[in-house]
């Protein structure tokens, strides 16, 4: 599923990211990769707001269209 229809507050991993190479070097940059664990704490509007390595990321819609997660 999206990363934006992730339950809030429960840890769940990434699966796949479905963006080009650019945007993927950008994510793995700030420690979102396949099978890294994170936790979604607000979503709205499309956009989410994780917490990943103790450290809180904003994504925006069209980001968080693209990581999926289980």
């Amino acid at each position: 599923m999206p990363i934006m229809l992730a339950p809030l507050n429960e840890e769940v991993k990434v699966v796949k990211i479905l963006a080009n190479e650019k945007i993927k070097k950008h994510l793995e940059s700030l420690g979102i990769l396949v099978n890294s664990k994170l936790t979604v704490i607000s979503s709205v509007n499309g956009g989410v707001v994780v917490v990943i390595k103790n450290g809180r990321l904003a994504l925006d819609h069209e980001v968080a269209s693209k990581i999926l997660v289980a």
